[in-house]
């Protein structure tokens, strides 16, 4: 039920997170972890930053891609995210960890996947509007750039999970 602080597990399941995200995308990703024995680790990426050093747990030291801009709450991860991520995972009893991660969206989920030795990265989808079918279109690009060029399983979740669902993964997990 809490943040990871011990040594990474071996072949943690890698799930991207965002804000307002659909939550069943993270339970989805939690069920996994549980049933392969293994850790999650809910990643952050800031395609507005990049990375300057990194640490065989994936986390990183990054660099604003225009320093004129810099914000320094954006290196740490989004203290509301997490809140949020606490609260899905509760019930959970998986053992999770986040890290906020640097770059292009895909490139930076596919190479912390590398890092840490994954079993799998879990992205979801957006929901159906108009801001949705944009984002839908950047999540899809996403999903198919990892499927493109990751050797482990990249599993895509809907945005919209079938009536129950997440209580299901929740009471499963």
């Amino acid at each position: 039920m809490g943040i990871h602080s011990g040594e990474p597990r071996k072949h943690p399941v890698v799930v991207g997170v965002s804000p307002g995200q659909p939550p069943h995308v993270v339970l989805q990703a939690a069920r996994f972890a549980i049933q392969f024995e293994t850790e999650l680790i809910c990643a952050h990426v800031n395609p507005g930053r990049f990375a300057t050093a990194e640490s065989p747990d994936g986390s990183m030291l990054t660099a604003p891609l225009d320093p004129d801009f810099a914000d320094e709450r954006e290196v740490a991860f989004d203290a509301r995210l997490e809140t949020a991520l606490s609260e899905i995972l509760a019930d959970s009893n998986v053992t999770w960890r986040t890290l906020a991660i640097a770059g292009d969206v895909a490139t930076a989920l596919g190479h912390l996947a590398d890092t840490v030795d994954a079993s799998m990265l879990v992205v979801g989808t957006a929901e159906r509007s108009f801001a949705g079918s944009v984002t839908e279109l950047f999540n899809r690009s996403i999903a198919i750039n990892l499927a493109r060029h990751q050797l482990r399983p990249v599993v895509v979740i809907p945005a919209r999970a079938a009536e129950g669902t997440a209580a299901a993964h929740t009471a499963g997990a």
